[in-house]
């Protein structure tokens, strides 16, 4: 078995979709990044499990829709297998139910497709690093899934700005910066604090909040107005 990446300094990155020009163009964008190696890829969910448990990767980039099982399934049997993989979805923007169907379920990020190259390489250094990273078009997305008309949409607005309204600032520091994908320690770097307090804000806040994970934090401070106000 090849070395964790904390040891090496490379992200080892399992990549999943059924369509294999799908594949060689996120590869090629995945290798013009030094720090990143493609160790196996998959055209479908069961292959992809198979090979997460065989390579153990550091990030697993798994598109929603795939034969066989899909991403939402793969990536939970990832989760239970291979724990310390972190798992991206690959989304469209006609998949917006997928999206919101895993909020729940422990995934680490979500990428278009169709997305910025450079959105697809800083998400999966986020996620290797122990971050949530949600693109802000899918967060954009997300938010209007689930608030699908103007009224539900300025409700769960509000309901976001009333929770996070019970934060210290601190937290509501904190939380901002996991909106924008940020790990704990580059949190702590960028507020001078130590990374065990930013794991204490972080469960102080979460449990304010009633999130459970990364990514439903980031996107109830999407929804609070939080990312962009720590300038």
């Amino acid at each position: 078995m090849s070395e964790p990446r904390r040891a090496t300094g490379t992200i080892r990155v399992l990549l999943a979709d059924d369509e294999a020009m799908v594949r060689a163009g996120v590869r090629a964008i995945l290798e013009t990044d030094e720090a990143i190696e493609v160790v196996a890829e998959a055209a479908d969910g069961r292959e992809a499990v198979e090979a997460a448990q065989r390579h153990r990767p550091d990030v697993a980039l798994l598109d929603v829709r795939m034969p066989r099982m899909d991403g939402l399934a793969a990536a939970a049997e990832i989760a239970r297998t291979a724990p310390a993989t972190a798992r991206v979805m690959l989304t469209t923007f006609s998949e917006d139910a997928y999206i919101a169907r895993a909020l729940g379920d422990g995934a680490s990020g979500f990428l278009l497709k169709a997305g910025d190259p450079r959105e697809l390489l800083a998400g999966v250094h986020a996620v290797a690093d122990g971050a949530a990273f949600l693109s802000p078009r899918v967060a954009q997305r997300v938010i209007a899934e689930l608030g699908a008309g103007a009224g539900d949409r300025m409700s769960r607005a509000a309901d976001a700005r009333a929770k996070v309204a019970e934060l210290t600032d601190r937290e509501r520091d904190v939380m901002a910066l996991v909106g924008a994908g940020l790990s704990n320690a580059e949190i702590g770097r960028r507020l001078h604090l130590v990374e065990g307090t930013v794991k204490a804000y972080l469960s102080s806040a979460f449990g304010r909040l009633g999130v459970r994970n990364r990514v439903q934090a980031a996107v109830l401070a999407h929804e609070a107005g939080l990312v962009g106000e720590d300038g």
